[in-house]
């Protein structure tokens, strides 16, 4: 199917639902269903954020900003990952113990204030991967109208940039948990650690790239331009300085490359049951 008639399709979806919370990051995915949702419904549409020590407060800011921008009612939570001890455990259910978290404020915060449906905005590409937090999101009735119409990664650019989204072209992200394998516990210091490495790709312009953290090694995965900078010795050689000053003894370079949920592929996915099912 077209994509322009997956945006109808959605649009139909939408209409019908009548006034709707999003789970807003502020990504690609999330910005696309909120931007849609405000134009099928207008002022009803509530745009929710957790604030979070996963996620870096670059991006809760270029959340605000952009809710802002398409004039959306806007709401932020404090998430409490942190203080769950299945979450900090990092078994290979973490994701559904946060979502879990999640999702159930932002029934309640819909509940409370009349909005009869929570969104997210997982989209078909990311059925691919392992997703414990999508059982989260069946058992707390979220609906995920990206995934019921077929929209896939790319498609969701395109139409982002014919909408004059500025996420369009954003770096795919994914919560700091999940730079950890599982089985490394999910510490405040820990995320402290990633968060000033991926920074610090960030200021010296690379454009995708993930620090995986394997204390004492740290693997960093970079797109194709990250590897180009690579050729560049004085930017080696900062890399390794500042990754030792944050606490890694040994700096490498993954030349798989960046893809997403890597540390999946740890993972028999045959031998996994979803959780709680």
């Amino acid at each position: 199917m077209k994509k322009e008639n997956k945006l109808l399709n959605l649009k139909n979806i939408l209409k019908e639902m009548e006034c709707v919370l999003v789970a807003f990051s502020g990504g690609v995915d999330s910005t696309f269903l909120l931007k849609v949702s405000s134009e099928v419904l207008k002022e009803s549409v509530l745009a929710v954020t957790a604030i979070s020590p996963t996620y870096p407060r670059y991006e809760y800011e270029e959340a605000v900003k952009i809710a802002g921008e398409l004039n959306v009612k806007h709401k932020t939570i404090d998430s409490r990952e942190l203080e769950n001890p299945e979450f900090v455990k990092n078994t290979s259910e973490r994701c559904f113990h946060c979502k879990t978290e999640l999702f159930s404020e932002l029934v309640k915060i819909a509940q409370a204030e009349g909005f009869k449906f929570v969104l997210d905005a997982t989209n078909a590409d990311d059925l691919k991967d392992y997703r414990p937090g999508r059982e989260a999101a069946k058992k707390l009735g979220i609906k995920s109208p990206l995934v019921d119409t077929g929209f896939t990664k790319q498609e969701i650019r395109d139409l982002s940039k014919k909408l004059g989204l500025r996420t369009w072209n954003k770096p795919s992200f994914a919560c700091l948990a999940s730079r950890f394998p599982y089985g490394t516990q999910i510490t405040a210091e820990n995320l402290e650690m990633v968060y000033k490495g991926e920074m610090f790709l960030k200021k010296h312009g690379f454009h995708q790239y993930r620090v995986r953290h394997h204390a004492p090694i740290v693997r960093l995965e970079l797109d194709t331009e990250g590897f180009a900078k690579l050729q560049n010795q004085e930017i080696c050689e900062k890399i390794v300085k500042f990754f030792k000053k944050i606490g890694y003894l040994y700096i490498t370079v993954d030349i798989q490359g960046y893809r997403t949920g890597s540390l999946n592929e740890t993972l028999n996915l045959k031998q996994i049951v979803p959780p709680h099912k």
